[in-house]
């Protein structure tokens, strides 16, 4: 059952051991742009001691819902919830200015649509780019997909369910389809459901609740059964796996608890890399998307799976957790800010001089490629962890 508002907010103690965690609190150094300082924000709006006026609500936009400080929190403070719930309360109270007002409506007339992002992503094959953060694709990557059925290879070990998810779809198809053959590679047969649309992820995380409880609805309905449902993309698997939350039935806690990141499950069944794999020295940075290592608490597992790849150096970096400004649409509703900490993390990246990039959330890749780029970067690969096993 979820908790009252006002009892998420009493756990704050203000000891500010977030601080340090929070991406806009050192960009800026202001109370008001940390999680304690948001949380007493929240605090005085809930008891209408203010009203959410526009003042509020900047604080409230910049934060970037990274959860760092959840991971941070000696207290156990629920900041994801409390940050959902009064994105929920701004969208519906606090006015908006035309720009935001236009970002929002294009956002999710597009990205939750896959057909109507293909559609107007083939110019990207043929190197027309009008947006800086769109990525670089041929033509076989926007066609690329698993099969809807991929066998387990040997003996059979489990049954998996794998979300196509939205970008993840259109862009990174190669992604998905690379996580089924090595899943089947360990024993795990996979199937793609038919019919399955977005997950919720992006109008959750932007405070769209209706419809964040309309699509999760529809996806718990796209995967009937028992078995784990596997995610490529770390926002798509976070707010998954809060479905219970977000619907408060018993039967959105049972999904939630059959909601596994890809590496969870590669490292369950012990990921193997694929034999003809070219073998040799390999320099890789595992970014951590914030999506995975704080609202998941997944941080070990792509590790393991990275380190089944024979030659494999993994080079930790400077500043690991700290977030990359893609968050969802962060870096679409609030650019300077993610201009900013997309270039602060390319050069933490870069400092540790890597052959290639690995990060398992679709948003952090096209952030950081786009980053790499204005650094004069942009022949440095960045792929999902999965795609290092070496199957196609």
């Amino acid at each position: 059952m979820s908790e009252p508002t006002r009892k998420l907010l009493d756990a704050c103690v203000h000891c500010g051991f977030c601080l340090p965690a929070c991406p806009t609190y050192q960009l800026w150094g202001e109370e008001m742009d940390s999680p304690r300082g948001r949380i007493h924000l929240m605090s005085l709006l809930e008891d209408g001691e203010i009203g959410f006026d526009a003042t509020a609500a900047v604080h409230i936009d910049r934060c970037l819902g990274c959860l760092a400080c959840v991971t941070a929190c000696p207290s156990g403070v629920r900041y994801d919830v409390l940050i959902e719930r009064t994105r929920a309360a701004r969208r519906r109270q606090a006015p908006r200015d035309l720009r935001s007002r236009l970002v929002d409506r294009a956002v999710f007339a597009l990205f939750p649509h896959p057909r109507r992002l293909r559609a107007i992503s083939w110019p990207l094959a043929l190197g027309i780019r009008p947006l800086a953060l769109a990525p670089r694709v041929s033509a076989a990557d926007l066609r690329a997909a698993p099969s809807p059925h991929t066998p387990a290879v040997g003996t059979w070990r489990a049954s998996a369910a794998l979300l196509s998810g939205c970008v993840q779809r259109v862009y990174f198809g190669r992604v998905n389809r690379a996580a089924a053959a090595a899943l089947a590679a360990v024993g795990c047969e996979v199937d793609v459901p038919a019919g399955q649309g977005c997950c919720g992820a992006l109008a959750l995380h932007a405070g769209r609740e209706d419809e964040a409880r309309r699509r999760a609805r529809a996806t718990i309905a796209s995967f009937p059964g028992d078995r784990p449902v596997v995610v490529t993309a770390a926002g798509c698997g976070s707010a998954m796996k809060s479905y219970g939350e977000l619907l408060g039935t018993d039967e959105a806690w049972r999904f939630s608890g059959r909601v596994r990141d890809v590496t969870e499950l590669l490292a369950e069944l012990g990921a193997v890399a694929a034999a003809d794999r070219p073998h040799g020295p390999l320099r890789v940075v595992y970014q951590d998307a914030c999506h995975l290592r704080h609202a998941q608490a997944v941080h070990a597992q792509p590790r393991e799976v990275l380190a089944a790849v024979p030659g494999l150096q993994l080079i930790e970096i400077d500043e690991p957790d700290m977030c990359c400004g893609s968050a969802g649409i962060y870096n679409l509703t609030q650019p300077t800010a993610a201009r900013d900490l997309g270039d602060r993390k390319a050069r933490a990246i870069l400092r540790a001089e890597p052959d290639v990039v690995a990060t398992a959330n679709p948003g952090c890749a096209l952030q950081l490629g786009a980053a790499f780029r204005r650094l004069g970067r942009g022949d440095l690969a960045v792929v999902h962890p999965v795609q290092l096993l070496g199957y196609s």
